[in-house]
């Protein structure tokens, strides 16, 4: 595995080529001026260190390596979890994803939490979901499926899915043709079309299925990696063809002459899996360590962001939900959920130079849910093709919710604070605290716990009392 050291210095060198809502929110979108149009894109598994930017010698990803060229490159860019259901539900909520329950992989949303897609909807935004959900079910009359979201049009996967996908059409089950990624692009150009058309600013949501194994790279993506193990082939290809599907939506967004005005924001759902890198950070996916949640993270705006540039300050999916809002000029009238995230328009323009809100991170000792896209799609075909009885829609998981001791603090969890890290590491008797200066410790070797106890009773005084609001928004009491 190559050094953090060297990745870093490839990817310089490569960089120097070139509001809270309530669960019915009442939004007024700014008129004085066009509003920008986002297209949100998210891998699904990709470590810090699985593009080539940031100085893997294997990887091919020429249209990222553009954009991290020409946008805004994020250097300290954070998944809200290291699995990747809670990080979805944290883009689309702006709060940490514990608030709803959302422990780990196949856990839904709360019905009752304002997503970004019903906040811009709000705004007279069109709304669009395409490829993996992994939120809850994908059936049409189910209270956490992307239509129940705030999605208008939705092309989705119920986890991560590959190439010939079983696929949910607003509910109705259909067998797509073609490599996975493309697929989710190729649905999401169609839905901005139809919003150019009709001259209506528009949020698309794109949350591919790669790198997530199983790997199955069509025959052309794999040929560049033919001297890899065959595993690799397919896992590289995979991230190639995800790439080659990226730079086929930019494409689209510059012939329709919309490239100027849409933000697009590229970003991976959590840390490298077995087969991936992170670039030399310690931990891995299910791990807080760097490893586990920094990931690749990029946005690009050519009208707004026109000179390239790169930030290492710490910002996450969390940030996502509240830089849109204030982007599309939405007016949140009454405000009851706590956000976790931060808008991001001063670094946009280029006004923000350090974070003032710590970024909390939580793994709740809960167990995954199993969701295999293609038998429960398989199932729901059937059913619409008459062969077996209609099952009922999973009932809604904001009802009844389940009361958690609000003095409990199971489970690891960090707090990041400017170049600071404090890891809590629960075992028995009393947890363990490790200090880490990330900016000048990447890899998180050097514990400075010993060297600096006022620094660590004062990050572990503000995270204990940021886990006391998640658990209580956790039982419910934001509603």
């Amino acid at each position: 595995m190559q050094s953090l050291g060297s990745a870093v210095r490839r990817r310089d060198f490569l960089f120097g080529l070139a509001a809270a809502t309530a669960s019915s929110p009442l939004l007024q979108a700014k008129t004085d001026q066009a509003r920008p149009n986002f297209v949100l894109c998210m891998a699904d598994d990709q470590g810090w260190g699985d593009v080539a930017y940031n100085g893997n010698p294997v990887l091919k990803t020429p249209v990222l390596d553009e954009m991290s060229r020409t946008g805004l490159r994020f250097d300290r860019f954070y998944a809200a979890a290291p699995v990747c259901s809670p990080t979805r539900g944290s883009v689309l909520t702006g709060r940490h994803p514990n608030r709803f329950g959302c422990f780990s992989w196949g856990y839904p949303l709360r019905p009752r939490e304002v997503t970004i897609a019903e906040a811009l909807r709000s705004a007279g935004y069109a709304t669009g979901h395409f490829g993996k959900w992994h939120l809850g079910e994908v059936r049409a009359d189910s209270p956490v499926s992307p239509g129940a979201s705030g999605f208008d049009e939705w092309l989705s996967a119920a986890n991560f899915y590959d190439n010939n996908a079983l696929m949910s059409d607003k509910g109705t089950i259909i067998q797509t043709k073609g490599e996975g990624s493309q697929v989710a692009v190729d649905a999401a150009i169609r839905f901005i079309r139809g919003a150019s058309r009709r001259k209506q600013p528009f949020l698309a949501v794109v949350w591919f299925g790669s790198p997530h194994a199983p790997h199955k790279a069509l025959p052309e993506d794999r040929e560049p990696y033919k001297d890899q193990p065959e595993n690799m082939q397919h896992f590289y290809g995979e991230i190639t063809a995800m790439d080659r599907a990226i730079g086929n939506l930019r494409k689209e967004l510059r012939a329709l002459n919309l490239a100027g005005n849409t933000l697009f924001w590229y970003n991976s759902d959590n840390g490298a899996i077995k087969e991936g890198s992170t670039g030399g950070l310690r931990g891995r996916k299910a791990d807080l360590e760097e490893g586990g949640i920094r990931v690749p993270a990029i946005i690009e705006w050519p009208s707004r962001i026109p000179n390239p540039r790169a930030t290492e300050v710490p910002c996450g999916t969390v940030d996502i939900y509240p830089t849109l809002v204030e982007l599309a000029g939405a007016k949140v009238q009454r405000q009851v959920l706590p956000l976790d995230g931060v808008s991001l328009v001063p670094m946009i323009d280029g006004k923000m130079d350090r974070r003032e809100k710590p970024l909390g991170f939580w793994v709740y000792p809960e167990p995954g849910i199993r969701t295999a896209s293609e038998p429960l799609l398989r199932e729901l075909l059937e059913e619409q093709q008459g062969k077996r009885p209609k099952r009922a829609a999973q009932p809604d998981p904001g009802r009844n919710i389940r009361q958690f001791p609000l003095d409990a603090r199971p489970g690891p969890s960090a707090w990041i604070d400017g170049d600071y890290k404090l890891h809590r590491k629960p075992g028995e008797g009393q947890p363990r605290y490790l200090l880490y200066n990330i900016r000048l410790d990447p890899t998180e070797s050097h514990d400075l716990a010993t060297a600096e106890p006022e620094r660590v009773s004062r990050m572990k005084t503000a995270l204990e009392a940021w886990q006391a609001s998640v658990a209580r928004s956790l039982n419910g009491l934001d509603y």
